[in-house]
């Protein structure tokens, strides 16, 4: 008599979780930092699918059939944008125009607060998340899409929101205390391409990248020689490679300027969820987008100090 209560009770048990995933919404999301904001906004409500890994480059990424699959059977889609996902643009403008709800996160941030470098030839850089704060106003957008597509949840998406803002706020408050550790004297920051300049504005670093805005195209010798010039003349004491960007050119570089590399930074990707790292006594999950700025934080000014 007890083994059927105990299976019927785990028939229930079963019923009501299946019910429960049932009724979630089926988001899409592309890159590792815009599906991590969108499953922390969604909570229970939402099932959320991750286009893009960790170590993935988004500006490379081009949709396999399977993944055309899954947006096509989302309810909501959230993507970067800003061409940072240039070789789904036109996928997500069809789908828009079909009726499908798509929505580009960075369409909160005013065009005022975005950075137009030369070197990017007329185009926004979309490396927004490199700028934690700024980066908290895209929560917005999701919060809004979330909403339109389950109204009856509105209220918790929007409790939600508020909790993801403020833990963003919070972790760059806690990078300008960290990052004020270091010498401004110091705070010269080489990477591998152009991933960093919101993040440089936002901490106070002068950011120099081997490549520009997109890893299309490799860096060239002419690149690496000016580069290796660079490290030279200002004395630094480490260089850094990404984790969604060949290390090669950075590789050549420490070794012709005879300087260390510093570590390797999430720039385009936060790292594998469940990875978790310590530093000074802090644990936290790189797979997230707070601990991936925990991360290159502590990275870079355990590196350059």
């Amino acid at each position: 008599m007890k083994r059927i209560t105990i299976l019927i009770l785990g028939l229930i048990a079963t019923t009501v979780l299946n019910q429960v995933y049932a009724n979630k919404i089926n988001v899409v999301a592309t890159s590792t930092m815009v599906t991590d904001m969108v499953k922390a906004v969604g909570g229970t409500r939402v099932s959320v699918v991750g286009l893009m890994g960790p170590g993935v480059d988004p500006h490379l990424y081009k949709p396999a059939s399977g993944d055309v699959v899954k947006l096509q059977r989302a309810k909501v889609i959230f993507y970067s944008g800003l061409m940072l996902e240039g070789r789904m643009a036109d996928l997500f403008f069809r789908m828009s125009r079909s009726g499908k709800k798509v929505y580009a996160v960075t369409e909160s941030i005013p065009e005022k607060d975005r950075l137009e470098p030369p070197e990017f030839e007329g185009h926004w850089d979309p490396h927004i998340w490199g700028n934690p704060a700024l980066w908290s106003k895209c929560v917005a957008t999701v919060v809004e899409g979330l909403s339109e597509a389950d109204p009856d949840g509105k209220n918790y998406y929007t409790s939600q929101g508020v909790k993801v803002e403020i833990a963003y706020k919070d972790v760059h408050n806690w990078g300008l205390k960290r990052i004020a550790e270091l010498p401004k004297s110091q705070r010269i920051l080489v990477t591998s391409h152009d991933a960093f300049n919101y993040f440089g504005k936002a901490f106070g670093f002068q950011v120099v990248a081997v490549q520009g805005l997109s890893t299309v195209t490799e860096a060239g010798l002419a690149d690496i020689t000016k580069m290796v010039d660079f490290i030279q003349e200002k004395n630094l004491k480490a260089i850094f490679v990404e984790s969604s960007v060949n290390p090669a050119a950075i590789q050549r570089i420490s070794k012709d300027a005879n300087v260390k590399i510093g570590g390797e930074l999430f720039s385009d990707a936060c790292g594998k969820p469940g990875d978790i790292h310590e530093s000074r006594g802090e644990k936290y999950d790189v797979g997230t987008f707070v601990g991936m700025v925990k991360h290159n934080i502590n990275t870079i000014v355990n590196a350059l100090k």
